[in-house]
């Protein structure tokens, strides 16, 4: 940054103030159109895109699914945030923060909505009670770790992935500023798996569900172009053995596709609403057949 900044007095709003999310970026609440939520056949139905933070119930599901748990069958419709799909009267009325992912379980009378992707796993590890030890270290320790992902998040996403990925120019200062408390997380990170196989010790749990996207997705160099090699995270080697260990998981590989609307088409499902749709309708397979 070569000017200084001097702010108002009051902010105003100015919509064009660049950025790749300025058409949608807004700063009320509200939607901004009509249009009905789609319901398939299933218990659940979730409502998202395969942002890190969609990526995670997903892989919830799955892994539930993969676990023996049938109630966890779900739909999954795709929202396309860049076009403002979360700004539905339907979506709103799901998640009043219009932010993906949204759930609605319809197995329960009247359905029940559950917002914020943390409140999602810990709703559905209690509903089927997997994925979050029983005893209390354990518990403490899994609720723990996904409390500390849903805070630190924002500052790799929203701030260290905003102004490194997304925003109009690149300025130097709010870059290294994110920079050093993303390489600060990482290191916290990979001091704890250094004794420690998962993040709540020896059992997977929601709080790897969590992380994972997230943070597995930088190391292995899924998050944003050319942040694993600017952060090093080459060097991160227990976080790199757990994010690998992880990624190997055949739930993980069917739930971080799911939604997913970019990179390879064979791992672009934008929606699933059985099982097989993983076999049959993956856009590559779509497109051999259109």
């Amino acid at each position: 940054m070569t000017e200084s900044y001097t702010p108002p007095r009051v902010w105003t709003w100015d919509k064009a103030n660049g950025g790749a999310f300025a058409t949608i970026n807004r700063p009320i609440a509200g939607p901004t159109h009509d249009r009905d939520l789609p319901v398939g056949k299933h218990p659940l139905q979730l409502y998202s895109l395969a942002t890190p933070n969609g990526q995670k119930v997903t892989i919830m599901l799955e892994e539930l699914l993969a676990a023996g748990h049938s109630g966890a069958e779900y739909d999954a419709w795709l929202i396309r945030i860049g076009d403002g799909d979360q700004f539905s009267s339907g979506f709103v009325s799901v998640n009043p923060n219009s932010k993906i992912p949204a759930l609605m379980d319809r197995s329960v009378s009247p359905p029940q909505r559950v917002f914020e992707s943390g409140a999602i796993l810990l709703y559905l590890a209690e509903k089927f009670g997997a994925f979050l030890p029983t005893d209390p270290a354990g518990r403490a320790a899994a609720l723990s770790w996904l409390f500390w992902q849903m805070g630190s998040a924002p500052l790799l996403g929203g701030g260290f992935g905003h102004f490194f990925a997304y925003a109009p120019e690149k300025y130097e200062y709010p870059i290294n500023r994110f920079t050093m408390e993303v390489k600060r997380q990482f290191d916290v990170l990979d001091r704890h798996l250094a004794d420690n196989e998962y993040m709540a010790g020896d059992e997977y749990t929601i709080a790897d569900m969590a992380i994972w996207p997230w943070y597995g997705g930088v190391v292995l160099d899924r998050t944003y172009e050319g942040a694993a090699e600017f952060l090093d995270g080459a060097s991160y080697k227990h976080v790199n053995r757990w994010a690998r260990q992880i990624d190997s998981r055949p739930a993980v590989k069917r739930g971080r596709i799911v939604n997913k609307t970019s990179g390879p088409l064979e791992e672009q499902l934008h929606e699933r609403h059985d099982a097989g749709d993983f076999d049959t309708k993956t856009q590559d397979k779509l497109e051999q057949t259109a």
